[in-house]
């Protein structure tokens, strides 16, 4: 699953494929919003963790990976 987190004052956003689940992304998002000092903890595919101050989070965008297609196409 791909995770997009928007960073207050930031031109890019964050980028995170996780392994996680919708449902847990948006507990731990829930989790992190309700303190001031919060801090959103993300783990991607390969274990690495990524941590955001909650009050700098702009927003999230929660979706399915994109599928990689690999082939040709023959025209006839």
């Amino acid at each position: 699953m791909e995770v997009k987190i928007g960073v207050l004052h930031t031109p890019r956003e964050i980028t995170v494929e996780s392994t996680q689940t919708p449902e847990e992304v948006e507990r731990l998002v829930a989790e992190a919003l309700k303190s001031v000092d919060g801090q959103l903890s993300l783990t991607d595919e390969r274990g690495r963790k990524v941590i955001v101050p909650a009050n700098l989070v702009a927003y999230i965008e929660i979706a399915q990976a994109d599928v990689r297609r690999v082939g040709f196409v023959s025209s006839s």
